[in-house]
């Protein structure tokens, strides 16, 4: 009988459990696929936003009427306050969601024309806090390339500064990491993250204030990693550090959902507006572009 009800108890929570699950898998995707949808044999990486307004809540928008053009091989650096529709920027490239109006095209085809596999194919991030998983560092890395050999996987790490930390644990590629890579410092889960990105080789990148949570020693290594895997691709980097963005082709400065500012780093500063004031106080204190709230 105390067995019986032990496991009663079990079953009530198992249902609850059940329940969840089931309720993420029976929600219909926002995203969706067209039935006539097409595959990306050949990708350039060419990238546009034309006239692009989005938001989350009706009647109140994230971006509005944002557009801009990023040629093959480009680096675009997307800066601004807190707030200013970054990340959300960034979403809509791989299309995470669809703009209320305007387009985003990939070598000047609709997003929404494609298919999402081949267009989530070419697309890798790099994100700020990097998720890994409770497998193998081998397992991890070649996560967006599950076929991938061992020497493919070895030579990813070493262009990601890798390699070496790798080597030195007790069962080096083999070995099993806690979840969400607890067992690893910032600077080596980034690495993996760059690993993982390097190994996929797609042709467009998106950095997502890669730098943030790392120290300056630790950064370093990561900034000579980064500019291998940004090499020959179209990049995408939402960055505070000044380090990241200073050499960027293209720098857009995002305020109140709006592009106020675009061009090189040294344009900008002469301007003279919100990226130069960012500059001068980041330039003066941690490296960092800080911004003044009373902007």
């Amino acid at each position: 009988m105390k067995a019986m009800i032990g496991a009663h108890r079990t079953l009530q929570s198992l249902a609850g459990q059940i329940d969840r699950v089931a309720e993420v898998l029976e929600t219909r995707p926002e995203v969706t696929e067209a039935p006539d949808a097409i595959a990306l044999r050949s990708v350039r990486g060419e990238v546009a936003l034309e006239h692009v307004s989005f938001g989350y809540e009706p009647g109140r928008p994230v971006l509005l009427d944002v557009s801009l053009h990023a040629r093959t091989g480009q680096t675009i650096a997307i800066v601004g306050p807190t707030g200013a529709g970054k990340s959300t920027f960034a979403s809509l490239i791989p299309r995470f969601a669809d703009p209320w109006s305007g387009r985003v095209t990939l070598d000047g085809h609709d997003l929404r024309h494609l298919s999402l596999k081949s267009l989530r194919q070419n697309i890798s991030v790099v994100l700020q806090e990097p998720f890994l998983f409770p497998a193998s560092i081998a397992q991890n890395i070649a996560y967006g390339r599950p076929g991938a050999a061992r020497p493919q996987i070895e030579a990813a790490a070493r262009a990601a500064s890798a390699h070496g930390f790798i080597e030195r644990l007790p069962e080096g590629y083999d070995t099993v990491l806690g979840e969400r890579g607890i067992t690893l410092s910032g600077g080596e889960r980034q690495r993996l993250s760059i690993a993982r990105a390097l190994l996929v080789d797609a042709p467009v990148l998106i950095l997502d204030e890669p730098t943030s949570a790392i120290d300056a020693e630790t950064e370093a290594v990561l900034l000579d990693a980064l500019g291998r895997l940004m090499h020959g691709r179209t990049t995408f980097i939402i960055a505070h550090r000044l380090s990241t963005i200073r050499s960027a082709d293209h720098i857009v400065v995002l305020e109140h959902g709006r592009i106020t500012e675009a061009g090189t780093h040294d344009e900008l500063l002469v301007a003279g507006g919100l990226y130069a004031g960012m500059w001068g106080l980041g330039a003066a204190g941690t490296n960092k572009l800080v911004v003044n709230s009373e902007r």
